[in-house]
């Protein structure tokens, strides 16, 4: 683990202000850790910023800070809840999951999840705030019995009503989905149903560890469309192991028969807590056993030219969407512009009024804070106002192309003139394209967002990813 150069104090003093970090550019990042062609371990996905790597147990009390301050008029507020059960353990799965509890230990389990909730229902800055936004992922929510699910969604109403919720999305295992089930998943007020297909082949789910076949996902897909949830998405996977050109693009054109309201498509990548990457460490393996990454981002560019032809529209780098003036992402959108999260459960993320903060990664700690009447808080991380500044930056370029007047004027600073070197660089590779106010990705800057994301850190922040 990287340890940060400055203390929190110190950054917090820095302000926004400063000078330009030295450049280093993607094609040298690549060439530096052999990212450019071989997949191997590591997380590239850039979920967060600063990364996760730097916050730390002693930083806890910075939450309960913010949370004894009045509440805000002007922000968001969502809430996310970790179901961390499934049927089976993916072998790329890098989430806290677990495969052996019995229904009275989930009971458990939800009732704790409850008691954080109303614990923090109790705090001054958040007492009174109604949520805009629900997440309930996994793990596997769809796991939960019809009545769990209803005795958990009806306490949370009690405590965070959603009378002015405008999303709630959930995921969802397909072999876990009954059209009984599904009804119960709308009844309790789901508007976005995320369905975690990856792939249509039975043999490629079968060799990655999925739990359900392609028969569930079919099944599953019909049922929801038969309810009437607002959107329907689809996860897919490019680059997953045994995958091969010709089942990519079956797969793809199998996508768009089903017509869903959305698809996101993840490039395969082998996070160091997975079963994959056990097995490579085992043999002496460096390379993951999955498609390299032209192979990934080029199969991607072609489902994008599959889906846009089907008449589907790009709208982030890993999202298309059937029709972008009524399909949204609330939660990710309201995330990325800086909204709060009240994020309960096992092992799950964050963030009061840019405090971000990860709960207890094991479900015995986790409880017995529970029981004990503290919030199960493990470690935190406050940022300043440029820390914030750059995070609402780079995870809006994700979108594919940014106006940054909004930016500008929230935190005063132009992204492209601080960044003028970063941009000019990556712009005269063919990434993107800076014209006025607006940054356009192109779809080759779209496709390996994540790795150019870090041009953009603070140099202390930089290589995170391979800690």
């Amino acid at each position: 683990m990287i340890e940060p150069t400055d203390d929190a104090e110190t950054n917090a003093a820095s302000g926004i202000a400063g000078t330009l970090p030295a450049i280093r550019t993607p094609l040298q990042t690549d060439k530096a850790h052999g990212a450019a062609e071989k997949t191997e371990a590591g997380n590239y996905f850039v979920a967060n910023y600063p990364p996760f790597s730097f916050w730390k147990p002693e930083m806890k009390p910075s939450v309960e800070s913010v949370l004894e301050r009045p509440a805000p008029v002007d922000t968001k507020l969502g809430l996310y809840f970790h179901i961390p059960f499934c049927r089976k353990r993916c072998h790329f799965c890098y989430f806290r999951v677990y495969t052996d509890k019995n229904a009275a230990e989930i009971n458990a389990y939800i009732q704790a999840g409850l008691r954080e909730f109303e614990m923090y229902s109790q705090k001054p800055y958040l007492a009174g705030r109604k949520p805009q936004f629900v997440y309930f992922g996994g793990g596997t929510p769809s796991y939960l019995s019809i009545q769990q699910l209803q005795d958990l969604t009806g306490r949370m109403k009690e405590l965070f009503p959603w009378d002015e919720t405008e999303e709630v999305a959930f995921e969802a295992e397909p072999g876990t989905l009954t059209e009984k089930k599904l009804e119960a998943i709308r009844e309790i007020g789901v508007t976005r149903l995320s369905l975690g297909i990856e792939a249509f082949n039975d043999h490629i789910l079968e060799v990655n560890g999925r739990a359900h076949r392609s028969k569930e996902a079919y099944r599953a897909i019909d049922f929801a469309k038969t309810l009437g949830f607002q959107q329907l998405n689809i996860d897919l996977i490019a680059g997953m192991m045994d995958e091969t050109e010709e089942n990519w693009q079956r797969c793809v054109d199998t996508a768009i028969e089903q017509q869903p309201d959305c698809v996101t498509i993840y490039q395969m990548e082998i996070p160091y807590n997975t079963t994959i990457y056990k097995q490579m460490k085992e043999s002496g393996q460096v390379t993951a056993p999955v498609a390299d990454w032209p192979t990934k981002r080029r199969w991607v560019s072609w489902a994008f030219d599959r889906f846009v032809a089907a008449g589907y529209t790009v709208n982030s780098a890993y999202t298309v969407v059937k029709d972008p003036k009524t399909v949204k992402f609330v939660y990710r959108d309201s995330l990325w512009t800086g909204a709060d999260l009240l994020s309960a459960g096992v092992a799950s993320f964050g963030e009061f009024g840019g405090v971000h903060y990860q709960n207890q990664a094991d479900v015995g700690p986790y409880m017995m804070e529970i029981d004990a009447g503290r919030l199960p808080i493990f470690r935190a991380y406050p940022t300043n106002e440029e820390e914030r500044f750059i995070r609402e930056f780079i995870l809006q370029l994700k979108l594919g192309q940014l106006d940054i007047s909004a930016i500008r004027e929230k935190y005063g600073v132009d992204p492209i003139q601080r960044y003028a070197k970063q941009l000019q660089y990556i712009e005269k590779e063919g990434f993107l394209t800076v014209e006025g106010d607006v940054i356009t990705l192109h779809r080759e800057g779209m496709l390996q967002i994540d790795r150019l994301l870090h041009e953009f850190f603070l140099p202390h922040h930089r290589d995170a990813r391979y800690t």
